[in-house]
């Protein structure tokens, strides 16, 4: 298991970006909530290929010319947890479900305490859309980056404002 990072500015602030073998593995803003020790993302590599690619990506994202992200990644997590996050990558943007759906989704519709834990520990965000899950009443509930990013995220992908 091979690891490298790289820190890309955007306009939710910094974004710390890590491979691992190829594919990316984690996307974490600025203290974030579940954020990793800073050793387990490896040697910094702003050369790195995949970096370009998801900093260009993320630019068309923010700039509204891009609504669904095309890389490898990687999740390291329970097999539940990764049932999550790949479900995660099935909302279309713009739109929220909530967590129950989600629970839905997955087949057991009384686990959506357990998919707003997993929910809450994906390690790509952005480009895993852990944003795009609210409260069942469309309330905005916990987000590891922060409520105000949720917000800031949801309201760009319901709006026609580029931001980069």
């Amino acid at each position: 298991m091979t690891r490298t990072h790289a820190v890309l500015e955007s306009p939710i602030g910094k974004l710390t970006v890590v491979a691992q073998d190829g594919a990316l593995a984690g996307l974490y803003m600025e203290q974030q909530r579940h954020l990793p020790k800073f050793e387990t993302f490896g040697p910094e590599d702003a050369g790195y290929e995949l970096f370009a690619r998801v900093e260009s990506q993320l630019k068309e994202y923010f700039a509204g010319q891009r609504r669904e992200f095309d890389l490898p990644i990687t999740f390291a997590g329970t097999e539940f947890q990764r049932r999550v996050w790949t479900e995660l990558t099935e909302i279309p943007y713009g739109e929220t479900i909530s967590y129950g759906e989600l629970a839905q989704r997955l087949g057991n519709p009384t686990a959506s305490r357990a998919v707003g834990l997993a929910n809450g520990k994906n390690p790509i965000s952005v480009i895993v859309p852990c944003h795009r899950v609210v409260g069942s009443t469309g309330d905005l509930t916990g987000y590891g980056g922060g409520i105000e990013r949720k917000r800031f995220l949801l309201d760009f992908e319901r709006g026609p404002v580029a931001l980069f």
